[in-house]
């Protein structure tokens, strides 16, 4: 299939898509009805403005979000969880479920996921030295491959799989960089957001740092999805469907985008940066974030890739 035929299905389909990605989660109430499956254990907070975080707060809030990426990709690129001296801290320390070494069949996957998982480490590294002693504690984190894991819950609310299926993001190389897809984008658009909330410097410049490395991160990422979908364009279907999916989740913006192509001045062009009509990246708040890793559109305090909740001051997703 060529790119002139994919962008032409995309923007036939663009106007649907729209349609039902505000019906994916329209079930969800106290519990989330995830693509039929309920996701079972999710508690509901009243929604109410949180005061203005600490730069600590900030700082622990991303080093949760870092946890998870950092264990995905350390199990899929090596087969084996982080040191257990990464993972004490404040608040309870979890476990975590699922995740085994991906039997890779592309080389060059095999290594954007060893750098990745090193990098993944080593923000982990710097955001508890700079959070220093009140830095949190590893939570409880689903990266598996059950039928009502977090993985196959996102996969089937976005329409890859069927109800009892299971989504396996360690099953090979595609399916990895789905599952990758699913965390990069949200993790840029995290630190985007959280930057304006810190104001220390120092703390400013490293979050900063650590979101141009997200950003190349997503860009790996979506880069070898596009590739690889040219020749297998149910691979950039299925980053529509995700990001249709995220959407659905965190409010009633239509800026989420998969990697369909795009026409710039009549010529196709890739998408492989997701940006807003400036070109500039858009944000999300840290309710906004917690909405699509807990997999629930309403304010809620644990779901999804996080079955107890993450740990620090932050800690509820916001009433989407």
């Amino acid at each position: 299939m060529t790119d002139d035929t994919m962008l032409a299905d995309a923007f036939e389909a663009r106007e649907k898509r729209r349609e039902e990605r505000r019906g994916f989660f329209k079930a969800l109430g106290v519990a989330a009805a995830v693509g039929g499956t309920t996701v079972a254990g999710l508690r509901a907070t009243p929604a109410s403005a949180q005061s203005a975080p600490s730069d600590g707060d900030v700082l622990n809030f991303a080093l949760n979000l870092e946890y998870l990426e950092a264990q995905f990709y350390y199990h899929a690129a090596f087969g084996q969880a982080l040191p257990d001296n990464l993972l004490t801290g404040a608040g309870t320390q979890g476990t975590v479920n699922g995740g085994r070494m991906v039997n890779f069949s592309d080389d060059a996957v095999r290594k954007y996921a060893r750098e990745i998982a090193r990098d993944e480490m080593h923000h982990v590294e710097f955001l508890r030295s700079a959070i220093g002693g009140t830095a949190v504690a590893q939570p409880d984190l689903d990266i598996s491959s059950d039928p009502n894991g977090a993985f196959s819950s996102a996969a089937r609310a976005a329409g890859l799989i069927g109800a009892g299926q299971s989504f396996d993001p360690y099953a090979n190389d595609e399916n990895f960089l789905l599952g990758a897809f699913i965390f990069e984008d949200v993790g840029v658009t995290a630190y985007k957001g959280a930057s304006p909330l810190i104001s220390d410097k120092t703390f400013l410049e490293a979050a900063a740092g650590i979101l141009a490395v997200e950003g190349y991160h997503a860009a790996i990422v979506r880069s070898t999805l596009y590739a690889k979908g040219i020749n297998a364009p149910s691979l950039v279907q299925a980053t529509q469907k995700i990001s249709d999916a995220r959407d659905s989740l965190d409010g009633p913006s239509d800026d989420d985008q998969g990697i369909a192509p795009m026409q710039i001045d009549g010529q196709t062009a890739s998408n492989i940066a997701p940006l807003n009509e400036d070109s500039i990246a858009y944000s999300r708040s840290t309710g906004q974030v917690l909405n699509i890793v807990y997999l629930n559109n309403m304010a809620v305090d644990q779901g999804g890739f996080f079955p107890s909740g993450v740990n620090g001051a932050i800690t509820t997703s916001a009433a989407s």
